[in-house]
């Protein structure tokens, strides 16, 4: 993780926490996905990463990294700035086809 400075919280679900970062060397921003280290958790995140590698469309968030620490692995990805798609959804109620 030397190479990412974290910025700030961006969210936290069942599996871990997500963080908005940036990239040391070329300032980009990233949101990582911490999620703790166990065997279950592992076997489902590696079914994860394989199938979000795969995935390629501008709109679905770009898979960049995975980094594994001894207590933690963190998925790094396209940073969305938008926030979330369902509270755009509650919030906005419909959208239009070209939305």
């Amino acid at each position: 993780m030397e190479r990412y400075e974290i910025v700030k919280d961006i969210g936290s679900g069942n599996f871990g926490v997500a963080k908005l970062v940036r990239d040391r060397w070329t300032k980009e921003l990233f949101a990582v996905k911490f999620i703790e280290r166990g065997h279950k958790i592992d076997e489902h995140v590696q079914r994860e990463i394989m199938n979000h590698r795969s995935l390629k469309h501008p709109n679905i968030v770009r898979f960049k990294e995975v980094l594994i620490t001894p207590t933690h692995l963190a998925i790094v990805m396209e940073y969305a700035a938008g926030g979330e798609l369902f509270e755009r959804i509650c919030s906005a109620g419909r959208f239009s086809e070209d939305e």
